[in-house]
């Protein structure tokens, strides 16, 4: 299927690793150019060579944080330069998992811990689609995903929770302020998902119990255990990269405003 990406233009924060990276990935492959952005240069640069050389797409690695809204517009205003316009933005800055302190109990949660995370993640996409929003007006077309997570619909991680749930509000109230500027914005929630970080945390898990890796995980997933989700194994960093390269697509012009789970179908509960 031709996706009509091929000649568009975008940004990708939290591309140098994991989910953000794999999505940069796909869409270079569907002849997309980009920004790849995070906070560590040589791990950026590192990872724009690897997608350039695989796919012949220009990928240029800017180093931002996006906490710092000059840093922000100025990475925007200068991805839009270097590139010759933007078309997508694709939110996926975060710390994995969330800061260690801002999870748990309410009577361990540390403040400021838990508003860096809120202003990592949150306050993160916010700033890169204010500042993106006058580009993606001027092409015509555009389109904004916002990676969040599935401890938006799970209780027990107060930060995960906080922060996952209000992009959900976010792109929502973002999708109708924008629709008729050609804009579609919706958001994908990950479940447990393969990354470069999964390996050395199986691997951690299993030294604990005197177990492979590879039991620890087949248990994860057998039936029956909570885990697990309906395809029986992990949802890979690349499959999340799928469902993002569909919704930046010119065949996703009816989804707008939605979030989708993209978990292999690891929660039960049903949403009218």
């Amino acid at each position: 299927m031709d996706l009509g990406l091929k000649g568009r233009l975008g940004i990708v924060t939290g591309g140098g690793r994991g989910i953000g990276k794999a999505i940069a990935w796909e869409l270079a492959r569907e002849g997309v150019d980009l920004a790849i952005v995070a906070r560590d240069p040589e791990r950026l640069a590192s990872a724009a060579q690897e997608i350039a050389d695989d796919t012949g797409a220009r990928v240029i690695p800017m180093s931002c944080d996006v906490r710092d809204r000059s840093a922000v517009e100025a990475m925007v205003s200068d991805a839009a330069q270097q590139l010759g316009g933007l078309h997508l933005l694709i939110n996926s800055g975060s710390a994995p998992g969330g800061s260690a302190t801002a999870v748990g109990y309410i009577d361990t949660i540390v403040d400021d811990d838990f508003l860096d995370d809120f202003n990592v993640k949150y306050m993160g996409a916010l700033r890169c689609t204010r500042a993106a929003i006058p580009y993606l007006q001027q092409a015509g077309w555009g389109r904004i995903v916002n990676i969040s997570g599935l401890n938006a619909r799970i209780a027990g991680n107060l930060s995960g929770g906080a922060r996952n749930g209000s992009l959900v509000h976010f792109t929502k109230t973002l999708a109708t302020q924008l629709g008729r500027s050609g804009i579609t914005v919706n958001c994908i929630h990950p479940g447990i998902t393969r990354t470069e970080r999964t390996a050395v945390m199986l691997a951690a898990r299993a030294e604990k119990k005197g177990v492979s890796p590879e039991e620890i995980e087949a248990g994860d997933y057998a039936e029956g255990n909570p885990r697990a989700n309906s395809i029986g194994r992990m949802v890979d960093a690349s499959e999340i990269a799928h469902v993002t390269a569909f919704l930046c697509s010119d065949k996703a012009w009816a989804i707008s405003g939605e979030t989708i789970a993209a978990d292999g179908g690891g929660s039960n509960a049903v949403y009218y």
